[in-house]
């Protein structure tokens, strides 16, 4: 069997467990995987916090080396087959594609680190250092009573200590100037959430004049935080992505025109590199239709630069809201890391991107999400970057698909991400 007809095979195995988390599951993705690995000889490990919430580490052992990791998750977020066009954990194969939630974030990239590791393997590879598979559960939800990488790199760290690490996060490629441009994420902002609970005074709603509503005082809140433009600054991953695709890191107040004028997706990426962003997105107040609220609250998604702190922020937030009775709490802080640029495993993802397409670039870029790489910096110092290579599917597409309807990833694409894994941990961990 082909490597091609392997990762699709696996895959589609993979979609057809349903990891929907919560709750999860896991732990039938990670029997699955450990026992592909061992019908490769390989051992694999399940580390477990809870028995229906297994995470599973393999290694292909090297010498004093530098180590590697393949990592990814194998859970997914939710999905309505209501508004799919095919069983959303069907793995149907059509066209090319294989669907179903998680083809691209990210089952498609565990199948992928899988193939190339148990091909590795099958073929006596004796890396300088070693080589780690690690899937984990709890990814989509994770958080401090998570059942993922944070417990693991707590409880059992030096079954995924490494120092170089593989990850998803980026992998979208774009032709600019003729010349194609592969986006690799070496860095995430941190996902600060916070709470704005206005106060008021409680009364009948039949009578408004005797109360204080906190719904309507509410509203001059979300309209400063929808009007507030936070201050821009040009930190390395966004100096470095614009270098990549225009020459030259222009004026901030330039950078989203001189990038649309290059291609229309570009300020998409450009733009949350720039700033912190705030998003008011839930609301809560009366649970009683005839009841005036004497407490309304309002939840933020904020997301900050690569080591800012919400203690940064806050100031620039309360001055934009003014003055008026509320209060204002961060809920948690998660992310927020980087890695530096330069290194050897930079170094090989850009002479592999070269060796599949002459002239063709590497940019940095900050994932505006949150992914796993944040713990093993912060555990371990793990050089850890996002980037499996979509060359086949339309970026676009490809963007809108993940953590919607109809999610599926192209064969091509799937075969690719093998190749490049197994080109990268061939240059990092040669004899």
């Amino acid at each position: 069997m082909s490597r091609r007809d392997e990762v699709t095979a696996l895959l589609q195995s993979l979609l057809r467990l349903d990891t929907v988390n919560p709750p999860g599951n896991e732990t039938q993705a990670a029997h699955l995987l450990r026992d592909y690995l061992a019908q490769n000889g390989i051992a694999g490990e399940l580390y477990a916090r809870a028995p229906e919430r297994a995470n599973l580490v393999a290694r292909i052992e090297g010498g004093d080396g530098p180590t590697l990791a393949f990592l990814c998750h194998t859970d997914t977020v939710l999905a309505d087959p209501a508004e799919w066009a095919r069983d959303p954990w069907s793995g149907d194969l059509v066209d090319g594609e294989v669907w179903g939630r998680g083809a691209l974030d990210m089952k498609g990239q565990v199948a992928a680190n899988a193939v190339a590791f148990a091909s590795l393997a099958r073929e006596g590879f004796a890396p300088s250092g070693d080589l780690l598979f690690i899937a984990t559960a709890d990814e989509e939800v994770g958080g401090d009573d998570g059942y993922g990488l944070m417990w693991l790199c707590a409880e059992h760290p030096d079954a995924v200590r490494c120092d170089y690490a593989l990850n998803e996060g980026a992998g979208e490629r774009l032709v600019l100037g003729g010349n194609a441009v592969y986006f690799a994420a070496s860095a995430e902002k941190m996902s600060a959430p916070f709470t704005i609970r206005v106060h008021g005074r409680s009364g009948h709603a039949s009578m408004p004049g005797i109360a204080d509503n906190a719904l309507v005082k509410a509203a001059r809140y979300l309209e400063a935080l929808g009007a507030y433009e936070p201050p821009q600054e040009l930190i390395p991953e966004a100096k470095g992505l614009l270098e990549a695709v225009l020459g030259e890191a222009p004026p901030l107040e330039e950078a989203l025109a001189r990038a649309a004028a290059v291609h229309p997706l570009l300020p998409a990426l450009v733009e949350p590199l720039l700033a912190f962003t705030l998003s008011p997105t839930m609301i809560d107040a009366s649970h009683q239709r005839n009841v005036i609220p004497a407490l309304c609250e309002i939840t933020v998604d904020c997301r900050l630069l690569p080591e800012t702190t919400p203690a940064d922020v806050e100031p620039l937030i309360r001055a934009a809201l003014g003055n008026g009775r509320y209060d204002l709490e961060f809920d948690e802080a998660t992310g927020g890391t980087r890695s530096p640029l330069g290194t050897p495993l930079w170094d090989a993802l850009e002479r592999y991107t070269e060796s599949i397409e002459p002239g063709a670039r590497l940019a940095p870029m900050a994932c505006p999400g949150f992914t796993d790489s944040h713990y093993l910096r912060q555990a371990f110092g793990t050089v850890a970057y996002g980037f499996f290579p979509i060359r086949h599917m339309d970026p676009e597409l490809a963007t809108k698909l993940v953590h919607s309807a109809d999610e599926r990833i192209k064969v091509d694409d799937l075969e690719l991400g093998v190749e490049m894994l197994r080109s990268v941990a061939q240059s990092l961990l040669f004899s």
